[in-house]
């Protein structure tokens, strides 16, 4: 079954093309770029370039999977309507999978020769306001803990009373001299396999798809006004 990944929810905007079979997940195609202002203006393109590397249709589609954040209002809604979209016009579910798991996942979980964090693992990323989204995650890539949004400072007490001793994610490379924690590179953010793979079994199991409701954890910067001005006269 050919699925569809997609998020937005941190700088980097992602989307892949992955196989699901029976026993595994593979990674056909991927396009990633870090560009925290043009979500809307590069993902289409990116899914039409994965789907055209592997010469896949929309229509070949089984299922979208898409990062649930958390992540900045703006950015984050962008996958999860392109999702929501693609998933409607198609008829096929669509299957959220939280940003940051993805994240915790990969450092548990990681499809290279790097060997597998043991846990607790902190992963973070950038929240802006000098604030960091954060989740902990035992061996398995269970989350314990999270997520939240919280200055750096309060998550390192945190996570000196959970006990972890490695940080993920961009906001932990942003904050490591706060958090005072080891950052692993090469996993700034959400991997495509990581998504996919945490939505896999509901793939296989033709699960009714996901509402898609965002993590955005605090309120957007711009608001509606509580009541109407006065009109001078």
């Amino acid at each position: 079954m050919l699925v569809l990944v997609l998020d937005s929810s941190t700088p980097a905007v992602t989307a892949a093309l992955a196989e699901i079979t029976a026993d595994a997940v593979l990674l056909r195609a991927q396009r990633s770029v870090v560009d925290a202002r043009a979500h809307g203006e590069l993902l289409a393109p990116q899914v039409a370039e994965v789907l055209a590397e592997t010469g896949a249709k929309p229509t070949d589609l089984a299922a979208v999977v898409v990062g649930l954040g958390p992540g900045p209002f703006t950015g984050l809604r962008v996958g999860l309507v392109t999702a929501a979209s693609m998933g409607q016009v198609l008829g096929i579910p669509t299957y959220g999978v939280g940003s940051l798991d993805a994240i915790g996942y990969a450092a548990t979980h990681p499809r290279s020769d790097a060997a597998p964090e043991i846990g607790p693992v902190l992963a973070a990323t950038d929240a802006r306001r000098r604030e960091i989204y954060w989740a902990v995650y035992d061996l398995t890539g269970e989350r314990l803990v999270g997520p939240s949004v919280d200055a750096p400072a309060v998550v390192a007490e945190r996570a000196r009373e959970l006990a972890v001793r490695v940080a993920v994610g961009e906001g932990a490379q942003r904050y490591a001299d706060i958090l005072a924690l080891s950052p692993r590179a090469g996993l700034d953010y959400p991997p495509p396999y990581a998504l996919a793979e945490l939505a896999a079994d509901r793939v296989r199991a033709g699960a009714p798809g996901d509402q898609l409701t965002p993590l955005y954890l605090r309120r957007p910067d711009a608001v509606a006004a509580a009541s109407r001005k006065p009109v001078l006269q």
